[in-house]
């Protein structure tokens, strides 16, 4: 891959060119012959580029076959299909580039501007591939024989964010085929031969145990279908690769070992799975000595021959800061009890190796608080330090991702469970001074928690790949970012001299340096890079200046109302949320309106059951009563009898008198008598 000066920025690039080449510059220029310093093939695929950059489209008749220059011209414009605009332009600067190098210098005397990445692929024909309703790019080699334009076998597939000028220190979303794997956080992701693999993770509370790659050359998923050993290694108990999260994934060998992670049914000690990359298949790899216990959020680093676990949380929630290396070579666990201050127990942090002798930590978070503390193990001595960091200290997080590039440390995403952090930071671990590379806007896939970050390659450059993570809803992107290797906090850094007791860690790596750039240090301490000579520094303006101030009009117009739109959106939004607390404020009063008629319907509920109790007792009691009345009534009715059966002796007495006076005999009182 070539490098060059921007000089201008597209579409007045491609209009400068354009008008070097021999068109006027103009999107009304159809028939404007093309310079004769190019071959006939050349001039061919530039006019059809020219059209298809400036018109669109081809939907002109063919035209007679008497004119065989014209019928070269329909068929060449004709085979570019449905190429969008912007393509074609970049083309169209491409081959200009590979035919005449030195154009631009010869065509403008304009100030040189940043450094930007051209692809330079012999001349290539963009036609567009429709996925899912998406267009993608997809840039064919093709070879000119006998004025036609041919196809070849092999493709270089080029996504439309990846196309001909990329930017440095940007994130951009590529247009990606295949199936997608699902939305998840917290899984593991690594890098083996321009291909990246991902494998568990979490969705919705599940654990995945799924395992995705995307192939960074022709960037499309695939979903891999592992199989499942019969035995472990070295072992006769079956193999169970139960889906887990909070893993970390390592490349090793031919193989990627996933170590420990949160399973559903976790088990007492770290477990070490292996996927074989030739044979496809999961196997379970024993070790020995005293294993660490079962935990997720660690953070598991590959130092040499060896894996260096630090920290994480375990399966009943309690924070670990305990340090363990297991030697792959002997799978044998050791624990390690270093000198000095450890970092205090914490999950989902991150950590780099330096100089092949430090081991950096820096962030994670506990169950109240997250940090943003940077602590150095020297892995030589066993000796913890904390050094005092320098330049854009980055805030509090957990859950983000780090990687390294030469003597830069970049993370991305994590949050403090209130917010995401949308900035990508740097650290160069050999000053320990930070910087921001770039910073996102808005609730975005990098501003997440649990997402992954590796370093891959494309056309022979190092790229930082993020894939998924959580910010309030989970994700399934893949964002690109190529570093500079020269962030700007570098410079500042040899403009102001830092301290030699502001680093703990020896300057022991080489730094990064440009193949197509030469960095160079004045008097000043300043860095100026020189991006290409025989520069002259008079502006000069163009057609396509003019053309692109009134894209930029344009532009800054549809921002204005996208701006007041947004303003409105947020008045909007605010009103609803103003109605929400109130209808939240009704809702509350009437809930405790509703518990208080629950708590009279309950008191009175009481009360009738009383009622109920006492109604039933004076019922009873008036049963006794009625029995009773019944028994009085008998007595009264007895008594009666009884009076009656006296009243009717005494009668009869007094009429017996009389007559036994006449029958001689005399009554029991005869002396009364």
């Amino acid at each position: 891959m070539a490098r060059a000066s921007s000089g201008l920025a597209y579409p007045e690039r491609f209009y400068a060119a354009a008008s070097y080449a021999g068109f006027d510059g103009s999107p009304n220029s159809n028939n404007k012959d093309i310079d004769s310093r190019f071959s006939d093939d050349v001039a061919l695929i530039l006019y059809a580029l020219y059209q298809q950059a400036t018109i669109g489209p081809c939907n002109v008749p063919k035209p007679s076959s008497w004119s065989p220059v014209e019928q070269g011209k329909w068929k060449s414009w004709q085979q570019l299909g449905n190429m969008v605009s912007t393509e074609a332009m970049r083309l169209f600067v491409k081959i200009l580039e590979e035919e005449e190098p030195g154009w631009y210098s010869r065509a403008s005397n304009s100030v040189f501007e940043p450094v930007i990445d051209v692809q330079m692929n012999h001349n290539s024909n963009v036609k567009p591939i429709i996925e899912n309703g998406n267009s993608f790019a997809e840039t064919k080699t093709i070879s000119a024989e006998n004025g036609s334009l041919m196809e070849t076998q092999d493709k270089d597939v080029v996504s439309e964010g990846l196309g001909s000028v990329v930017i440095y220190d940007q994130w951009i979303s590529p247009p990606i085929t295949g199936q997608r794997p699902k939305a998840r956080y917290e899984h593991g992701a690594a890098v083996v031969q321009d291909k990246m693999y991902i494998y568990g993770g979490n969705h919705n509370g599940r654990y995945l145990s799924d395992l995705h790659v995307l192939d960074l050359r022709s960037w499309t998923w695939s979903k891999v279908e592992a199989k499942i050993g019969s035995k472990s290694v070295e072992s006769s108990s079956p193999v169970n690769i139960a889906p887990c999260a909070g893993h970390s994934l390592i490349p090793w060998e031919n193989k990627l070992l996933s170590i420990a992670g949160h399973t559903k049914d976790p088990s007492e000690t770290i477990q070490v799975k292996a996927f074989d990359l030739q044979t496809g298949t999961w196997s379970m790899l024993k070790t020995y000595g005293k294993a660490p216990v079962s935990r997720g959020g660690q953070s598991v680093t590959l130092f040499g021959t060896t894996l260096v676990i630090f920290g994480g949380q375990d399966a009943k929630q309690t924070l670990l800061n305990d340090l363990h290396i297991l030697d792959l070579e002997t799978m044998t666990w050791n624990e390690i009890d270093a000198v000095g201050v450890p970092p205090s127990a914490r999950s989902d942090h991150a950590a780099a190796v330096h100089a092949e002798r430090y081991l950096l930590f820096f962030g994670g978070g506990s169950h109240s608080t997250c940090f943003n503390d940077l602590h150095v193990l020297d892995l030589q001595a066993m000796e913890w330090s904390r050094p005092t960091q320098q330049g854009e200290i980055p805030t509090p997080r957990s859950g983000h991702a780090g990687v390294t590039v030469g003597e830069n440390w970049f993370i991305v995403g994590g949050g403090d469970n209130k917010s995401g952090a949308s900035e990508t930071v740097v650290l160069n671990m050999s000053t320990l001074v930070w910087s921001v590379v770039t910073s996102a806007e808005g609730c975005v896939p990098l501003a997440s928690e649990g997402l992954s970050l590796v370093v891959g390659s494309f056309n022979g450059e190092d790229i930082l790949l993020s894939f998924g993570g959580y910010n309030g809803r989970y994700n399934s992107e893949v964002n690109v970012l190529k570093p500079s290797h020269k962030s700007t906090l570098q410079s500042k850094i040899l403009e102001t001299p830092v301290p030699d007791s502001v680093s703990a860690v020896h300057n022991a790596t080489n730094p990064t340096r440009d193949l197509d750039s030469e960095i160079e240090v004045g008097q000043e301490g300043k860095i100026r890079e020189i991006v290409m000579d025989n520069v002259d520094t008079k502006p000069m303006k163009s057609k396509g200046e003019e053309a692109s101030e009134r894209i930029i009009a344009t532009l800054k117009a549809e921002k204005e109302e996208l701006e007041s739109s947004l303003n409105k959106e947020k008045l909007q939004s605010l009103q609803v949320k103003q109605e929400l607390v109130e209808a939240e404020t009704r809702t509350t009063d009437l809930y405790k309106e509703l518990q208080s008629v629950r708590s009279q319907l309950a008191a009175e509920q009481s009360r009738c059951f009383k009622l109920e109790v006492d109604v039933a007792e004076l019922r009873q009691k008036l049963q006794t009563m009625e029995t009773l009345q019944k028994e009085l009534e008998l007595l009264q009715r007895q008594k009666a009898t009884s009076e009656q059966a006296a009243l009717n002796a005494k009668q009869r007495q007094g009429s017996g008198g009389v007559w036994g006076w006449l029958a001689g005999s005399p009554p029991e009182n005869a002396d009364d008598a």
